[in-house]
């Protein structure tokens, strides 16, 4: 009995020596600090930026926002057009603050085009251009809309988006697939590798149980067209982008690093109540390691308007954010 108390006790020593020992370490600064490094110090990459972000502040100027992007720590910069510059002036612009462009995104012919060349140019002009800015890597932001596409009066234009791929249905994707097939088999000997950006219109549910999304992962060939996924907008469509990335592991080669608030209703038409990162639902704790696992190579902070503060001032809680952000 004595020698069976005894043990009791002892147990009961040790069992609430580590409950107080697990108490300790589920403090948030003690797991923060048992998880190791920062994520993009662990993975050593930089924390990029998408920049269109910042409005019109680089058609304003260019050299003095590029500056204020070097001074916040950004210097991976993804191009959302050519800003009607000359490759080389832009270049100049980031040579001269120590920032590099990765990728840029370039539309089809029509009005978002934002310069001269757009994905229908000649491959060797894309490349020349391209080559210039040390960029070998394009994405298509948004999908060919479909022929005859008009704004009805009245009408908010993301919704009539929305509606003319719902009505255009899977064929308008199989086509938008193999239009991504063609022109990356033309880019491809001169050394650019293209990719398509989702928004949320992409997983709208089709006829025959099938979505826009699902077709081009289908009908792209892996070995031509990558992508870039949106983070922002496939969890405004209701989707975990965590498990959407796994599902793109080897052909996801960057993504938008974007959050959206938890008001942020699932929709298919260009909808989402935007915030800085960290500031909204997003899981960044499953999501960063899930896009590393994936193949990701670049993490380009984007953020939608509106805008709650100062455009600069939110990409910079966002990069103070992540720059922190441990997992």
């Amino acid at each position: 009995m004595m020698l069976v108390s005894k043990l009791d006790r002892r147990s009961l020593l040790a069992a609430l020596g580590a409950a107080s020992a697990l108490a300790i370490t589920e403090t948030p600064a003690f797991a923060r600090a048992s998880r190791g490094k920062p994520f993009f110090q662990r993975i050593g990459k930089p924390i990029g930026l998408q920049l269109y972000t910042l409005g019109d502040m680089p058609t304003k100027d260019l050299d003095g926002t590029l500056a204020k992007l070097a001074a916040v720590g950004f210097t991976d910069i993804e191009l959302p057009n050519f800003y009607n510059r000359s490759p080389a002036d832009l270049r100049a612009a980031a040579d001269k603050v120590g920032v590099r462009y990765s990728s840029i995104h370039m539309n089809m012919p029509g009005p978002f085009t934002g310069g001269a060349l757009n994905l229908m140019s000649p491959a060797q002009q894309i490349a020349d251009g391209l080559n210039a800015l040390g960029i070998y890597q394009v994405f298509l932001p948004l999908c060919p809309l479909p022929e005859g596409f008009s704004i009805p009066e009245g009408v908010n234009p993301q919704v009539a988006i929305g509606d003319a791929l719902r009505a255009a249905g899977a064929d308008h994707w199989k086509r938008t697939a193999a239009l991504l097939n063609e022109r990356a088999a033309a880019l491809k000997p001169f050394g650019i590798k293209l990719g398509y950006h989702n928004h949320n219109m992409e997983f709208a549910p089709l006829d025959g149980g099938v979505t826009g999304w699902d077709i081009l992962l289908k009908e792209t060939d892996p070995s031509l067209v990558n992508f870039e996924l949106d983070l922002g907008w496939t969890s405004a469509a209701g989707l975990d982008p965590a498990i959407e990335l796994g599902k793109l592991k080897g052909r996801v080669k960057a993504v938008h690093v974007k959050d959206v608030k938890a008001t942020t209703r699932t929709n298919y038409v260009m909808s989402q109540d935007p915030t800085e990162v960290g500031s909204g639902r997003l899981q960044w704790a499953k999501i960063l390691p899930a896009a590393l696992a994936a193949g990701v190579e670049h993490f380009y902070v984007e953020q939608e308007p509106p805008f709650t503060m100062d455009r600069l001032a939110a990409v910079t809680k966002s990069h103070a954010f992540l720059s922190r952000f441990v997992a």
